[in-house]
């Protein structure tokens, strides 16, 4: 197992190039089983879950080539409706198979999923989705069976704008019989690049962004052919990483409207933000002020940078009040980042956060991919050399992380932990 080495307290200045989205990745691979055919996908990042997803597909049948960030997956044939436990437990996408199996082949079983521990994060809209457009659903064993001779077109309102039940009823009305209109539907930039890549296999979808999704379902798909969208909460994380280490930092291959609450917030913090057509540059104008924030879904400030923002306000001049609305056990990181000296104290589903002159090194383990990354980054500025164990959590969603902070001047390696 593997563990990061950071000697903290240097300045992170340069240029960063994002990595493809892994939350756009991950249902764009899976939406390959809707085709007939052999897919293409470029700008695929080279993560754990990403490993994880191609061995779910060749589970199923799919033959896979994962070469220079191009992925080539072909559904010529599907081999098997089942996906087990044994592959799903280790990343909760798995279940983003469900409704591509169910619509291609009428019949799936799918192990209940796993992933990172940040809460119960239920399936339970995927499958009233899924029953709405006509499946039968039974629980057994710890399994999902679904089972329809064919999909129905149908209306179907979302109780809460999930982004993975709206890409699980997305892939699955594609090849319904009828129209499909989806409400109250998530609107993040990776649903719109899912419909994008959907599209290119023939698939009839609208609306994609905003509250409704109108599908046209037809009788059969292609392969696909797409390059996946940049990654905004890599993004965001080093612009982060500009604001907590008092640097400079342009990332670059995404689109800044794709990033605008977090910018905002960056901005309130006393940042200085520079947008140009696909790159951000953060320059931090000294210590930052603190700034108070909530999650909430695209547009809102995302789930998945607050462990980052608190990392930086971790060092801000003044008390940060941040609130997580969409996950119940987010907080995870709030006891490592106490080691590092921080002065933080949690209050329901709010933490305080009182900035302070510095933070001081010591070893840390990472609980979940998002706190993993505010633990390096709490690491880049501790006085001292920190440990950061348990990355694997980080190599679920950051490609060679510490090798693009090392190009920015970071002091940083990846060592084998003996312990």
């Amino acid at each position: 197992m593997d563990k990061l080495k950071i000697q903290g307290g240097v300045q992170l200045n340069g240029t960063v190039q994002v990595s493809g989205a892994k939350n756009a990745a991950l249902p764009i691979l899976i939406s390959a089983i809707l085709g007939g055919g052999k897919s293409r996908f470029e700008r695929v990042p080279a993560l754990q879950d990403i490993k994880t997803t191609e061995l779910v597909l060749n589970h199923l049948g799919l033959a896979s080539t994962f070469e220079n960030g191009v992925m080539t997956l072909d559904a010529t044939k599907i081999a098997t409706v089942d996906a087990p436990y044994d592959l799903v437990r280790k990343m909760r996408a798995s279940v983003l198979v469900l409704g591509p199996l169910l619509a291609r082949e009428g019949r799936a079983k799918v192990s209940l999923p796993g992933g990172c521990a940040i809460g119960a994060r239920p399936i339970d809209f995927h499958l009233s989705a899924l029953e709405k457009l006509g499946a039968k659903i039974t629980l057994e064993g710890g399994y999902v069976i679904a089972e329809a001779k064919r999909l129905r077109g149908n209306r179907v309102a979302f109780e809460f704008p999930s982004v993975g039940a709206t890409e699980n009823a997305m892939m699955a009305a594609t090849l319904a019989d009828g129209e499909t209109l989806l409400e109250n539907c998530a609107k993040e930039p990776e649903i719109v690049d899912l419909a994008i890549s959907l599209r290119s296999m023939g698939a009839k979808i609208e609306g994609e962004g905003t509250e409704h999704i109108r599908i046209q379902g037809v009788n059969s798909l292609s392969g696909a052919n797409h390059r996946i969208v940049g990654d905004r909460i890599e993004a965001g994380t080093f612009l982060a990483v500009a604001l907590a280490t008092r640097g400079k930092i342009r990332v670059e291959g995404l689109a800044p409207h794709h990033l605008e609450a977090v910018l905002a917030k960056f901005e309130s913090s006393g940042a200085k933000i520079h947008r140009d057509a696909d790159a951000i540059t953060l320059e931090s104008t000294g210590r930052a002020r603190g700034t108070d924030f909530q999650t909430q879904p695209f547009p809102g400030f995302p789930t998945d940078m607050q462990a980052q923002f608190m990392a930086a306000m971790c060092l801000a001049d003044g008390p940060s009040l941040i609130t997580e609305t969409i996950f119940e056990n987010r907080f995870m990181h709030v006891p490592e980042l106490t080691r590092l000296g921080a002065d933080l104290t949690i209050r329901g589903n709010s933490v305080l956060v009182r900035g302070k002159e510095k933070l001081i090194a010591a070893p840390v383990m990472a609980t979940d991919l998002r706190a993993s990354a505010s633990l390096v980054m709490g690491g880049l500025c501790a006085e001292g050399e920190t440990t950061v164990s348990r990355i694997y959590h980080l190599d679920r969603g950051y490609e060679r992380m510490e090798e693009k902070l090392r190009s920015l001047g970071a002091k940083i390696d990846r060592v084998k932990d003996e312990s």
